[in-house]
């Protein structure tokens, strides 16, 4: 039975060694978390080091670890003391973590580190492949890992690989100052599927790889080696529930059954009930932008010193990585930090800052949550930031403010937060004191469409999500590849229309016979294409249609005048040699509740966008999204709903900047079919550019001659180059 293989650098279980006794517990939080409903569902197994080294494990105690180890479906890849300060301590945290996160100032780039993380990747690698089948899938997690994915594709070709980034990746002029960035390119290119949290670090790496090694990426797709590797972002969730419910039952507790720090902080509000609690939550890590948020605290204080006394700044700093130096300044500085402000500004009855360095039990960490009123997240560079989430999710009764830094992930999808720059300490103020004057009523409507995302988008759904699109990855059919519209074939043709005694031809329009342009309402034809569509127009035994997704009003602006035949918005709308314009299929509206979630899943994934409701259909908007990622979000939800409706008889319409799917089923290939079946064609003839063109491709009898516009994986029997080769092709019919 094929199984799913899990690969990280640390198992989720901490092994713990107490006088000779071995002592195994499963990990909580964090990717121990997300992985559960992976690892736990039919047959699995967990790859990584087991957080001891070969020399802290007493002799005679392997054995014993592998068979802890074994009952919670894992395995060790065991590391050196060496490997691990070269490996983890050495290139992963002294290399990448600072350079992925625009901390180029702490980046090092040691040979001898580099060459121990090729070695620790092969023996993960290693690892894999002694438990590994071709039909197992294969999911690697992060940075400390990203050569594996190649090495194991080198000797198991056939095996079904994803790979998972939880760090950002850099921007391209960063990235290109890592002395192995090619080879770490190579590495990650082994997976089928590379997933990123956001569209920015999916963009990023993508222009990586178009640029150091020059190979051609659609879209979202590389094409090398004769297979596709798909990049694709996939924000990660939290527990929802389990956040949720347990500040549910926190705020059910007798004050009696309270924690000391729940009362604490009761204590605290009660004495001064207009006063305001911060929160801030991180690990100790120069990216989290701990010392500024200090200072811009600071700031805040001498700006709105009326608020003196009547705000508290909780700051819960978790120990990280303290052999490393940089580590070790930075508490430093952030001891003298929270030491000189409150020395500054306390008084016999308020202390300004309460300063935690250590990890607290998740029960302490809910009492936070749900004691404070504003969460102040503020990172200078970040992943993702699922303290944001948390808070979030704790907020039972949708009260609260969260401020978050843009620069985390995060941040993509939770829009409705104070979104503020973490070095913009006049920004920064101004929005504590909007937190702190925030009405409830806007609390909440901020809080509850966050609170129903990330309850939707948990992060089981986030793992769920990756692992069927892998499979999915691995079962796409990739080989069929149109042939190119050479010399001899275009004589075929040429000779072929001129001797055809009744031929049609269906043109699509944008990137076929005209460029695309920013204002797609300014994308007009030239006179250099009237005069073209004109000759096609008066050649005799020549039918012809211009077929396209543009709207009809446009058509009939541009070309109503023409007489030409024109079949609209993917084959809703007919005009014929002139004539105005009718429709071709009736509507239904009985089918809006099984599509709206596979619209919801994608608002999901895709910041900015929203769904409009209508009597007789869904619109999926996306002209508030990044323009690319709205592109290519479109693309794959277009292609998921053809899969969907198939038997439905439900159509999707392109319309601008808005996807609608509406009853009938509706696309070009059917409008065309009608076409051709109305009369006896000897020659029928389609050319297209993208994906709604590919329905014309497979409908049309297998004799027609189908043609796309750029060399694409396409069900059309030829492809040409560009417009201009379109166009030239056209031409030549046209002299006929």
């Amino acid at each position: 039975m094929p199984k799913t293989i899990i690969i990280s650098n640390r198992l989720p279980v901490q092994l713990q060694i107490h006088n000779g006794g071995l002592e195994a517990t499963p990990s909580v939080g964090g990717l121990a978390t997300g992985m559960k409903s992976v690892h736990s569902d039919g047959e699995s197994l967990w790859i990584g080091w087991s957080g001891l080294t070969r020399e802290e494990i007493p002799e005679g105690l392997d054995g014993d670890i592998d068979a802890a180890l074994e009952k919670h479906g894992c395995r060790r890849v065991s590391l050196t003391q060496d490997e691990v300060e070269g490996f983890y301590f050495g290139f992963s945290n002294r290399t990448i973590w600072p350079l992925y996160h625009y901390f180029t100032e702490y980046t090092e780039f040691e040979l001898s580190s580099w060459e121990t993380y090729v070695q620790v990747n092969r023996k993960f690698a290693d690892a894999i492949l002694e438990e590994a089948e071709p039909e197992d899938l294969v999911w690697v997690h992060d940075y400390q890992l990203m050569l594996v994915p190649q090495m194991l594709r080198e000797q198991q070709p056939d095996l079904s690989i994803g790979f998972f980034l939880h760090i950002p990746f850099p921007s391209y002029e960063i990235f290109r100052t890592l002395p192995w960035r090619r080879e770490i390119l190579r590495g990650l290119l082994g997976s089928d599927l590379i997933g990123f949290h956001t569209y920015d670090y999916e963009r990023h790496f993508l222009s990586s790889v178009r640029r150091l090694l020059g190979l051609e990426v659609s879209f979202n797709e590389i094409h090398m080696d004769g297979r596709a590797v798909k990049v694709d972002s996939f924000p990660m969730g939290i527990d929802y529930q389990k956040f949720n419910q347990a500040a549910q039952h926190h705020a059910a507790l007798k004050e009696g059954d309270r924690s000391d720090l729940k009362r604490r902080l009761d204590q605290h509000k009660a004495s001064t009930p207009n006063a305001k609690f911060f929160l801030s939550i991180d690990r100790l890590d120069y990216t989290k932008g701990i010392a500024q948020r200090l200072k811009a605290f600071e700031y805040f204080l001498k700006k709105y010193p009326q608020y003196k006394e009547k705000v508290r700044l909780i700051i819960l700093a978790v120990p990280s990585r303290s052999k490393v130096p940089q580590y070790q300044r930075l508490k430093k500085e952030i001891d003298e930090l929270v030491g000189r402000i409150n020395g500054e500004w306390s008084t016999v009855s308020w202390t300004p800052i309460w300063y935690f360095y250590r990890s607290l039990p998740f029960d302490n960490l809910i009492d936070l949550y749900t004691s404070c009123d504003i969460a102040w997240l503020t990172p200078i560079r970040d992943g993702m930031n699922l303290v944001a989430k948390e808070y979030i999710a704790t907020r039972t009764d949708q009260s609260g403010v969260l401020i978050l830094s843009e620069m985390a992930g995060s941040a993509n999808e939770m829009h409705e937060a104070l979104l503020i720059n973490p070095n913009n300490f006049e920004q920064i103020a101004e929005s504590l004191y909007q937190a702190i004057n925030m009405p409830l009523e806007e609390q909440r409507s901020r809080n509850a469409p966050m609170q129903k995302r990330l309850e939707r988008y948990n992060v089981e759904k986030w793992a769920n999500d990756f692992v069927d699109s892998l499979r999915a990855q691995k079962k796409l059919d990739f080989s069929h590849i149109a042939l190119k519209l050479n010399v001899d074939k275009t004589q075929d043709l040429i000779r072929s229309y001129r001797e055809a005694s009744s031929r049609i031809l269906f043109l699509d329009y944008d990137g076929t016979l005209a460029g695309f342009h920013t204002d797609p309402q300014k994308a007009e034809p030239d006179p250099e294409l009237y005069n073209l569509l004109d000759a096609l127009q008066a050649q005799p035994r020549t039918d012809f249609f211009l077929i396209s997704g543009r709207d009809k009003d446009t058509f009939q602006r541009w070309f109503g005048n023409k007489g030409y035949s024109m079949i609209v918005e993917h084959g809703v709308w007919i005009s014929e040699n002139g004539n105005g314009f009718r429709m071709l299929e009736n509507v239904k509206n009985n089918w809006m509740d099984k599509i709206r979630p596979v619209l919801e899943s994608f608002v999901d994934r895709t910041p900015g966008s929203f769904i409009e409701d209508k009597n007789y259909s869904l619109a999926w908007h996306y002209r508030n999204t990044d323009p690319d990622f709205g592109q290519k979000r479109a693309s794959e939800l277009n292609t998921v709903l053809t899969s969907l409706i198939a038997n439905d008889e439900l159509s999707v319409l392109n319309g601008n900047k808005v996807m609608e799917i509406k009853s009938s089923n509706v696309n070009k290939g059917r409008a065309a079919m009608r076409m051709i079946g109305r009369k006896a064609y000897d020659f029928v003839f389609a050319i297209g550019d993208d994906w709604t063109d590919e329905f014309m491709f497979q409908e049309l009898p297998e004799q027609a001659i189908t043609v796309k516009v750029g060399p694409m994986k396409t069900q059309a029997r030829y492809f040409v180059d560009g417009i201009g080769s379109a166009r030239e092709l056209l031409g030549r019919f046209a002299a006929l």
